[in-house]
């Protein structure tokens, strides 16, 4: 699999970003849209994985997971960490999912955290299309998105919401939370915007 842009500068600081990302809890980050997760045991895939913070939170919690990173390094550390629970790993990314898709699966959860904003504009449309594509009737789809300043060596494109929430509600999803916060780690200049999406039954 090439390397996709999104994935560029995560791969060398791996370690380093297991610290910022463990961290801080699954329930700290998804505070606002917990409410809106199935309850266990439902079929939840955590697309952008990283160190698998999320991942093994809701394995913990009766969840069957799978985990989606393309960064090998990532993937690495986060198999290591979480080695004690229950998590299948899956080397894939956006926009296009392959090995995902060609599985045929259908998802109760489908997450990105700090994922979206790696996408560039022309890459969205394909990603929502296959995103949509993997949920069940009834699954939901909830999007952590960070705006502010680019750190050096990343790749990330800052968009509105209202440019999200359009595309999914082309593909039939019907947003079922919306909110904003500031950043968790206090970077200046960063905040993100929590949005939940429901496919109809």
């Amino acid at each position: 699999m090439n390397a996709p842009a999104g994935t560029a500068g995560y791969g060398d600081a791996a370690e380093q970003l297991a610290v910022q990302y463990e961290s801080v809890s699954f329930a700290e980050v998804h505070r606002e849209l917990l409410h809106h997760y199935p309850a266990p045991p439902a079929a939840v895939l955590d697309i952008g994985a990283g160190t698998g913070r999320d991942a093994a939170a809701l394995a913990a919690l009766g969840h069957r997971v799978v985990a989606v990173e393309p960064t090998p390094e990532l993937r690495a550390v986060g198999e290591r960490l979480h080695a004690d629970v229950d998590i299948r790993w899956i080397a894939d990314a956006l926009p296009g999912l392959p090995l995902l898709l060609a599985e045929g699966e259908r998802y109760d959860l489908v997450l990105l955290t700090a994922v979206w904003m790696h996408l560039t504009p022309a890459e969205r449309p394909p990603a929502m299309d296959n995103l949509a594509a993997l949920l069940t009737p009834g699954g939901r789809l909830a999007l952590t998105i960070r705006h502010g300043p680019t750190p050096p060596g990343r790749h990330m494109v800052d968009l509105p919401p209202e440019h999200t929430t359009a595309l999914a509600a082309t593909r039939g999803l019907r947003l079922l939370h919306r909110s904003s916060r500031s950043d968790l780690h206090g970077r200046g200049g960063v905040h993100w915007t929590d949005l939940l999406f429901e496919q109809p039954r």
